[in-house]
């Protein structure tokens, strides 16, 4: 799989659920605090939309560290299927 090393795989796959992101228009905090943002990533444990690592806050990385057990995320960007495990830094691509 590509980006994925072999020799890996994901320990969080079980905490990913079927979610709605929370606020498909934009980051939750960015919008909050009248920021900006590059990408946006919706948790798939809880839905909560953050901005990417690119992005001035990094709020969708904010929440994963700060919130136990909310290690996966997707891309919510048009064109997109990808997700990203922050505690295995792994990219996740759809099989």
């Amino acid at each position: 799989m590509e980006g994925r090393p072999a020799d890996r795989t994901c320990g969080h796959l079980a905490q990913a659920r079927p979610v709605t992101p929370s606020t498909p228009e934009g980051c939750e905090e960015c919008l909050r605090i009248g920021s900006t943002w590059v990408h946006l990533r919706a948790c798939l444990v809880c839905g909560h939309v953050g901005c990417c690592d690119s992005s001035p806050h990094r709020h969708a990385s904010a929440h994963a560290h700060g919130t136990p057990g909310h290690d996966l995320a997707r891309s919510i960007e048009p064109g997109e299927d990808w997700a990203w495990c922050y505690a295995d830094e792994l990219l996740l691509l759809p099989s």
